[in-house]
């Protein structure tokens, strides 16, 4: 092993032995399975801190489980993500030829989609490399592969002969830059300052006793364009003031269409006016009130978010009518929609319909894909219907054959379900699954797997022109078949029997709702057990938290608060980083702040941690919390304790290069230090195997760290230099057998979270122990051992130690050499302690400098002693011989002095009024802290100084 640790040296070229020898392979030997399906990153993205986080949680699990002998499969792959790759491609085209996507005829532009994902796919699969992760590649999958794309379009066609998806005109948030209905998940809901302008709607009397002085109902609205498709005037009947022209009429400003007053709760009376305009082609909630009152909807805006020259007009059901007019002013014809509404504002006003306008808060749908504003749009699309399938998956959680961890996110997934809506699942794109639907010229819907299927199913001649649906699948459509289609569904295929239902599914609460219920519900439809019962595609839900920066803050590029995990694994340059963080930026004016905040934070780069360190990190942070804030000095720590561990084997490696090893009765008689550790390692092996089966990395990780650092490194290995160096022949052999045993189950434990350094270690320690396996994530993890426990051992153990501590903070705290020899003196110990002490004599003695130890049978002088009690046992050391009187004597009283002086300094401050007054609080909280602590440092000099004076007059 080399005497400095450096992951980079070790890293890359484990991963290719891994790989090239098909460890990560399943072994399809064993009964017991495990499986986990990798939610598949988008192929638009790169590797970032809450893949990396996942990812690592999921191969800890994975690599736990081989190495329990199971046959372990992980599902790689990536999502071909419909809008996000079809907005990044028009992006690039437009940079490159200054050309659309409408100068390109569809497959030519899913072409340069295809050429682009052969350049660019790799970069995230590279990434994921980096990290360790130990998937079959060779089983990689693409949500467009042919195999995938068949599955798909099976699905679709069940569902669709089962009447589960149907087509219908309903109102959908459409995104009129992207020009595609959008999911209502994908919108992000602003509060802006906008206003609110109050219109006045001239009312029609049908009934002449009904005159009134009231001439126009005043509606308010955000959205002045939209009163072109008006289509009613609710008011609340309770409202006395309004409810008398109830059936009755008035006349549309701008159209002067003729629409009706009707009644309504949803006109609230204590908002607005207590008058609502009914828009139902333009507004969710007027959408429900004009299906309830059967109103026709008037659809006046185009898909690229202008006002059509002629309106649509279709009735309650979405059919055509010609109920109403479908005249649109020519002033406000193909105007943009914001540009439309000043307009219309200017021609009310001119008209006297503006009755006011006010300022106030507008809360504004904004698409999360385009940044556009979210039009409610009356569109034609295809809908799944979730309400039996969510009844379903919803029983699934609610029976425990799905469980939530932590458990608290079933509440969040049986609320959403139960309010579950009709899914829209077309999309108008070119990228993605087609919708596998063929129109002949009359309109007839034929569904099929392809148009030879279709014509052979329908008996079809080829002189009957059949027109594909130009829309695609929503890519939670294709997503949600994930656990079974990569498998090989419909196909009754071997890894589809062998590893369905998967054991667990690790992902964020973000997407519970876009992804993890729509795969319960599919899943469930569509996969059966052998007694033709709903399967479950996974029996565990693990939900990580959100991974913000170190202020709490979520990343994001326009923050400036992105890390690359690769960055800390391989290090970069500040001026690298900085380049990188801002590159492409949307908001270019950020920049300034994005570089001074860098160099703030990192004005050296970032340095190599490697990628144990980093997967260390995301373990320990991986706790039930919903945010989890990313500590970089934590890495930093693990980075630390990473050399630690490398240090520690080497010790272990050049000690033990020539020994024999032979294994060992772990019973049979052997020195105090050897049967506690195994002891412990046993203990720490329980309480490991429990945090990894209840998904506690960050308890696991905690338990590995300290075992590592506390109890072996700190302890066992400096026993063991002294055994090695004064110890006999059989002391030695029999430490050294237990140091590489101990040392090989170690790395073994360690492995899951931390694999490559600890199969660096395992590669030499083999050698020593005659291993001939080619790798550790191949080995037998740890088990505990319940017959290996001696409570006996660890109290003597842990009284020795007690004493070396003991020993330890008289040297700090007396200012003693730590290597000037002393004398140890016991009194009132019982024979068990003394037996300790007698075959641990030259163990205590070397490890806390000793000259000798004393067992005392009579009293001695307390006053001229420093003494501890420990289990009963009185430990006392001979001030006289520690430390010279006079000089401590002296070093004490100018201390007090010192202490005397900033207590007096505090006392001052905090009694000054303009202090207490003008100083935050926290500060003056502080003082008195400060005070606190120098008045008990101030008590325990004073007694030491007392000590020191009567063994002056007794000397």
């Amino acid at each position: 092993m080399e005497k400095i640790y450096n992951p980079k040296h070790i890293e890359e070229s484990l991963y290719f032995f891994w790989e090239k020898n098909g460890f990560f392979k399943p072994n399809h030997l064993e009964k017991s399975t495990f499986c986990i399906m990798m939610p598949p990153p988008n192929i638009t993205g790169s590797l970032h801190m809450g893949h990396a986080f996942q990812q690592t949680i999921m191969d800890i699990l994975i690599r736990y489980h081989r190495m329990q002998g199971k046959n372990t499969f992980w599902q790689v792959g990536t999502d071909h993500a419909g809008i996000a790759t079809q907005i990044l491609v028009e992006r690039q085209i437009f940079e490159k030829e200054q050309k659309t996507k409408k100068d390109y005829s569809r497959d030519d532009f899913i072409k340069k989609i295809w050429e682009w994902k052969k350049q660019s796919s790799n970069i995230i699969t590279k990434q994921m490399r980096r990290l360790g992760i130990s998937v079959d590649w060779d089983y990689e999958k693409f949500t467009l592969d042919p195999d995938i794309s068949n599955s798909v379009r099976e699905a679709f066609i069940i569902l669709y002969k089962n009447n589960l998806i149907y087509q219908k005109k309903k109102l959908v948030h459409w995104d009129s830059k992207l020009e595609t209905v959008i999911s209502d998940l994908e919108v992000e809901h602003r509060l802006i300052k906008g206003k609110k302008w109050f219109i006045r709607y001239p009312i029609i009397e049908n009934d002449m006793s009904l005159r009134s002085k009231v001439k126009y109902l005043i509606v308010s609205t955000t959205r002045p364009e939209t009163l072109l498709g008006d289509t009613a005037i609710a008011v609340n009947p309770e409202d006395y003031k309004y409810n008398q022209f109830i059936g009755n009429h008035v006349s549309c400003p701008l159209t002067n269409r003729i629409i009706p007053i009707i009644k309504d709760r949803y006109a609230d009376l204590e908002k607005g006016t207590g008058c609502v305009k009914i828009t139902p082609a333009h507004d969710f909630n007027d959408y429900k009130v004009g299906l309830h009152h059967k109103l026709p909807m008037i659809n006046i805006f185009t898909f690229d978010g202008r006002i059509k020259s002629t309106a649509e007009v279709y009735n309650y059901k979405g059919e055509k009518s010609n109920q109403y007019s479908t005249y649109i002013p020519m002033q406000f014809q193909h105007l943009d929609i914001l540009s439309a509404r000043i307009e219309i504002i200017k021609e009310i006003t001119k008209l006297g319909f503006l009755e006011k306008i006010e300022e106030c808060n507008v809360t504004v749908p904004y698409s999360e894909r385009s940044g556009v504003i979210i039009e409610p749009m009356l569109t034609n699309q295809w809908y799944l219907k979730t309400s039996t399938l969510a009844k379903v998956a919803l029983n699934a959680v609610k029976d425990k054959k799905i469980k939530f961890i932590p458990q608290q996110y079933e509440s969040m997934y049986s609320s959403w379900m139960n309010n579950i809506e009709d899914w829209c699942i077309s999309r108008q794109l070119w990228w993605g699954h087609r919708i596998p639907v063929w129109y002949d010229d009359q309109k007839n819907i034929y569904i099929g797997q392809n148009e030879k299927e279709i014509r052979q199913a329908y008996s079809i001649s080829e002189n009957v022109l059949l027109k594909q649906e130009n829309d695609v699948l929503d890519t939670w459509f294709s997503s949600g078949l994930w656990t079974f289609s990569s498998l090989g569904w419909p196909k009754k295929t071997t890894f589809l029997k062998t590893f369905h239902p998967t054991n667990v599914l690790v992902s964020g609460f973000d997407i519970i709702f876009f992804w993890i219920a729509r795969m319960i519900m599919l899943t469930m439809y569509f996969m059966k057990d052998k007694h033709n019962n709903p399967e479950v595609p996974f029996k565990n839900i693990y939900i990580t938290g959100l991974i913000r920066d170190e202020f709490g803050k979520k990343m994001s590029k326009s923050k400036g608060n992105v890390i690359d995990p690769l960055d800390m694994i391989d290090g970069i340059s500040l001026s690298e980083l900085i380049k990188k963080r801002t590159n492409n930026l949307l908001q270019p004016n950020l920049s300034d702040k994005i570089i001074q905040r860098t160099i703030k934070q990192f004005p050296e780069g970032i340095k190599s941690t490697g990628t144990d360190a980093l997967r260390f990190t995301f373990s320990a942070l991986a706790s039930s919390t919903r945010d989890i804030q990313w500590d970089m000095n934590r890495l930093k720590g693990y980075r630390n304790f990473c050399n630690k561990l490398w240090n520690a084997s080497r010790f272990v490696l050049i000690n033990t290069q020539d020994h024999n090893f032979s294994k060992f009765d772990v019973k049979r008689k052997m020195l105090l230090i050897n049967k506690w550790i195994l002891i412990e390692f046993n203990n720490t092996v329980k309480l490991y195997r429990e945090s990894l089966d209840t998904y506690r990395f960050d308890i696991a990780a905690n338990i590995l760290y300290d075992f590592i650092w506390n109890i072996f490194c700190d302890w066992y290995l400096e026993f063991v230099k002294i055994v090695i160096k004064l110890g006999s022949s059989k002391e030695v052999y029999c430490t050294k057998n237990v140091l590489v045993y101990v040392l090989e189950l170690l790395l073994k434990l360690a492995h899951p979270i931390m694999p490559f350094i600890t199969e660096t270690i395992w590669q030499r320690i083999k050698l020593i122990q005659n291993i001939s396996e080619k790798t550790i994530m191949l080995q037998d993890f740890p088990e505990y051992n319940h017959k290996l426990f001696d409570k006996k051992i660890l109290v003597q153990m842990n009284w020795m130690k007690k004493i070396i501590v003991f020993l330890r903070n008289i040297r700090t705290n007396m200012n003693v050499s730590s290597t000037k020899l002393l004398p140890l003196f016991l009194y009132n110990i019982n024979s068990e302690q003394e037996k300790v002490i007698k075959e641990n004599i030259s163990l205590i003695k070397n490890i806390s400098f000793l000259d000798k130890i004393t067992i005392l049978s009579e009293k001695y002088d307390k006053d001229l002693c420093i003494k501890e009690i420990i289990d009963g046992a009185e430990i006392i050391i001979p001030i006289l011989k520690l430390v010279d009187t006079k000089v401590e004597l002296k070093r004490l009283v100018k201390e007090q002095k010192k202490t005397e002086l900033n207590i007096f300094k505090i006392k001052t401050k905090i009694l000054n009024k303009d202090f207490l007054s003008y100083a935050p609080t926290k500060i003056v909280t502080q003082e008195k802290n400060k005070l606190l602590k120098l008045n008990e440092i101030n008590l325990k000099l004073s007694e030491q100084i007392k000590i020191f004076r009567n063994m002056s007059y007794k000397k």
